[in-house]
């Protein structure tokens, strides 16, 4: 049975008579106010914590029957504690108002006279949700002291977590960093691989050095070699000058190279010449030059996988594989979609001092039920929809664009709407159209490289028609 009692603002005392008795003789303790002040009064208390619902009516004066003082209550414990299950009861507010405080946050809506049987799985759920809330709420606070105490001592780079599995994740990329030894970052497309790439470099030796980032994912074959080794005036087609290439630009410091998957045979052979030997030579010269360079690589990609298929040198990958952090997807750490908004949030703001959107209690529940099949880019893109067509400072579940997608209620659930729901497809269809067939610019609107939206347009039978110019 639940520990939290249910708070009953009731003014006739024959209906707390009745719900008194209905609730105790199931095992849930009751606490009572006979007026809206009562009320307030016992959840400004110590005891506070002990209430896990509120069951209001609307009406308390004498003849009254327009429910504006219920609304007023239910809206004043929604500022305190935006938290706080409120279950309405009444025999006059009409069905228009109810719909509004629902909308407003309410968690559900009864007329008098009630049926027991629902009013108790309503009640149950309600308490075992608060329970959730509070427990959720202590993981919170402890992962937010971890958080700072990291913070204290590191440069964590803008990176907020809530959640056990991210903190593991960033303790030991801050643990690797002090080596000189190559990482690789894996998890799905815009889980934060690049990010934690970041606080690697913070912490390491090579911190004052340069850092380069290279997108794999982002560059032709024919472009990638030259991008990373450099060339030499006319070693290809359009070659018109020498060209220094990222490996050589981030010599004494580290390379990033994100999408390490999407790398040709012959750039992995190279590579891994680099990883041996710190030797490289630029296209069009057979001259050798050498490096001292530290390489940080990530990849959404199964790379086992793409050595059995051939496409990836073994070799080559247990050189990587030193040290493997691997980032989980938003959808198995629900815990850190809120800091990751709020933070997203003060970014954003066009105030020097932050903070001046807020996320109201529905929209805060949508981010958290949404499966991010696009992971922390998709929640930044929706938040940057988001402030865009708010209508003033406080962002509503309407405004995120939400409302047609697949919503999950743990990993296995989001896992199977990320690769099944009609509505991926509507939203790829639809970011596809709007970025004009450009399948980089809709891949970017999603939160997605342009390789996994190439999967999922196969996965969905989509095709994008290439016009010529004329």
């Amino acid at each position: 049975m639940s520990k939290l009692k249910v708070l009953i603002v009731e003014d006739q005392p024959a209906v707390v008579t009745a719900l008194q008795v209905l609730f105790e003789i199931r095992g849930m303790a009751c606490a009572v106010a006979r007026s809206p002040e009562e009320a307030l009064r016992r959840l400004d208390a110590d005891t506070a914590q002990e209430i896990g619902v509120v069951v209001q009516d609307m009406n308390f004066s004498p003849e009254a029957t327009t429910g504006e003082e219920g609304i007023a209550l239910f809206r004043e414990i929604k500022r305190r504690d935006p938290g706080l299950p409120v279950l309405l009861i009444t025999a006059w507010t009409s069905l228009e108002t109810a719909v509004q405080l629902v909308k407003e946050g309410a968690s559900d809506y009864l007329a008098k006279p009630w049926d027991d049987e629902k009013l108790l799985a309503s009640v149950r759920n309600l308490l075992r949700l608060r329970e959730l809330q509070l427990e959720n709420a202590q993981l919170r606070g402890r992962a937010r002291r971890s958080w700072e105490d990291l913070a204290e001592r590191h440069d964590l780079c803008g990176a907020v977590w809530a959640s056990e599995k991210m903190h593991a994740v960033v303790i030991l990329a801050l643990q690797v960093a002090r080596g000189d030894v190559p990482v690789l970052i894996t998890g799905p497309s815009g889980a934060g691989k690049e990010k934690l790439a970041e606080i690697v470099q913070a912490s390491s030796r090579r911190k004052d050095r340069p850092f380069v980032r290279v997108n794999a994912g982002a560059l032709p074959d024919e472009l990638l070699e030259s991008e990373l080794f450099g060339a030499e005036a006319g070693a290809y087609t359009g070659a018109t000058r020498r060209r220094v290439g990222r490996v050589e630009a981030a010599d004494g410091g580290t390379l990033f190279l994100d999408e390490i998957g999407n790398l040709s045979p012959s750039g992995q052979a190279k590579l891994l010449r680099v990883l041996q030997s710190g030797q490289f030579e630029r296209l069009g010269s057979s001259e050798t030059r050498r490096v001292d360079v530290r390489l940080i690589c990530a990849t959404n990609a199964a790379l086992r996988r793409e050595i059995a298929a051939g496409r990836f040198r073994e070799d080559l990958f247990y050189r990587l594989n030193v040290i493997e952090l691997a980032v989980p997807p938003l959808s198995e750490r629900p815990e850190d979609v809120i800091p990751l908004a709020e933070r997203f949030l003060r970014d954003l703001s066009p105030s020097p001092t932050g903070a001046v959107w807020r996320l109201d209690p529905r929209a805060r529940e949508q981010l958290v039920r949404y499966p991010w099949p696009g992971n922390v880019r998709e929640l930044e893109n929706t938040l940057r929809r988001a402030v865009l067509v708010a209508a003033g400072d406080t962002i509503r579940a309407e405004d995120l664009g939400l409302g047609t997608a697949p919503f999950a209620a743990g990993p296995a659930l989001a896992a199977e709407a990320d690769e099944l729901g009609l509505a991926e497809r509507v939203r790829i269809e639809r970011a596809l159209a709007d970025a004009g067939g450009i399948v980089a610019k809709a891949a970017e609107t999603l939160g997605l490289s342009r390789q996994a939206l190439y999967r999922k347009m196969e996965k969905h039978g989509l095709a994008v028609e290439r016009r010529l110019r004329g």
